[in-house]
This record gives structure tokens, sequence and C-alpha cells, in this order.
């Protein structure tokens, strides 16, 4: 059972089960069940991604239906493999902080292997907000 935003929980269980929603996310989304992914994000989640919005893709504040359309933006530019593996999983109270990396061969040869810190806030058991933090030098030069 995940707790609700501004509660606190010293429960390991519930900090254990918040881990593993984020696990399985970056599962869903390893193994191409992007719509599995898009189920662990609540309607009404909020997804700011590091960066100016001008000159970075992706940089800014985001709802659900634009997480939903990255991933099959990325389904499209990415016609094998798109893995994100975490490495380093840290839980406290509702919250869950990821260091992961990206690897995808986009079709037009360009290899995207980023690197990210995340902060997730989870809430009846799904993503309610999210801040991603990565290498947007990287992110402009791959996705333009």
């Amino acid at each position: 059972m995940a707790v609700t935003q501004g509660e606190k929980s010293t429960d390991t269980a519930t900090r254990e089960a918040n881990k593993q929603l984020i696990r399985s996310f970056y599962q869903a989304i390893s193994t191409g069940k992007f719509d599995e992914a898009a189920d662990m994000i609540a309607d009404d989640a909020t997804w700011w991604v590091m960066g100016d919005p001008a000159r970075t893709p992706g940089a800014g504040m985001h709802d659900k239906a634009w997480n939903i359309q990255i991933l099959e933006e990325t389904r499209a530019a990415i016609p094998g493999p798109f893995t994100l593996t975490g490495s380093t999983f840290t839980a406290e109270d509702d919250r869950v902080a990821v260091e992961a990396e990206s690897y995808g061969e986009l079709a037009n040869g360009k290899v995207y292997n980023n690197h990210y810190h995340s902060l997730y806030w989870i809430r009846d058991g799904k993503i309610q907000k999210a801040r991603e933090y990565y290498d947007t030098q990287h992110a402009r030069e791959v996705w333009g």
C-alpha cells in the first residue's frame, strides 16, 4: 500500500511497494509495454522535466497525456529495444528517488544513451508527481 502524498511513513513495506512500482514502471517501458507503464501514472499526475522548453526537447511541466505521447514517439523513433534501467532506488515517505540510464538506437542511426536522476511521488499505488533531471545537451543532440 502506497502512502498518500504529504503523509509521513516509516513503514518498510510501504517504501518497498513504492520502489517496486517504479521498478515495474521502468520494466514496462523497457519491454515495450507502454500501456502498462501509462496505467502506473495517475490521471492527474504532473511531470516536470529539467531544461529550457525553448531549447530542450521535452523540458517543462507536463501531464499524463504528454507521457503517453512521449512513449509513442519513442516507440516510433527507436525500432529496436529501448531500455530504462534503474541502478539505485531510495524511498522515503511517499517519494522514490532513482538513478537510471536509458539506451536505444534510433532509426536514423543516432544512439540515445542518457543518464537520469528522477524523484517520484506515489499516491494510491500510482505515480502522482515526478521531477526528472537528465543530460539536456545529449537530448538536444539526439532528438533535436
